[in-house]
């Protein structure tokens, strides 16, 4: 239950919870812990990441759903934890305002696109894009 959360203690590690369908770039593991104090990376379990990752589409209502994935999150979480949210928008919307609603801080990582130009034997340019990890940012 997150209203049970332990107090921010200073002294203890700060985890990320990692609610999203990737893995962390080596850049986002720096950011988090050089930016944020992070010095623990908490993944969703298998079988809620499965949950996470699969939202269905023709689901009215994700409250049901996703209960299993807040639940896991309230018993994680101590006071100063953050939890990395990103996927399924609608999905978003619910955890962030649930785990709000609970007093944890919830981020997201902005990128920033790159264009690489790449020329080709036959004379012409091949454009690739790339994403880099810029920041993370508040909910």
């Amino acid at each position: 239950n997150p209203s049970t959360l332990q107090p921010f203690n200073p002294s203890t590690s700060l985890k990320l919870l990692l609610l999203f369908s990737h893995s962390l770039t080596d850049e986002q593991r720096a950011d988090a812990s050089e930016n944020w104090g992070i010095t623990e990376f908490l993944p969703l379990p298998a079988d809620l990441q499965q949950l996470f990752s699969n939202v269905p589409a023709d689901l009215p209502a994700l409250d049901a759903y996703l209960a299993p994935i807040c639940d896991w999150v309230g018993k994680e979480a101590n006071a100063g934890d953050y939890v990395l949210v990103q996927g399924d928008f609608g999905a978003v919307f619910h955890i962030v305002s649930h785990l709000k609603a609970q007093h944890l801080a919830c981020l997201y990582a902005t990128t920033e696109r790159q264009s690489i130009e790449m020329p080709q034997p036959d004379g012409s340019i091949k454009t690739e894009r790339v994403f880099r990890h810029k920041i993370f940012r508040r909910y």
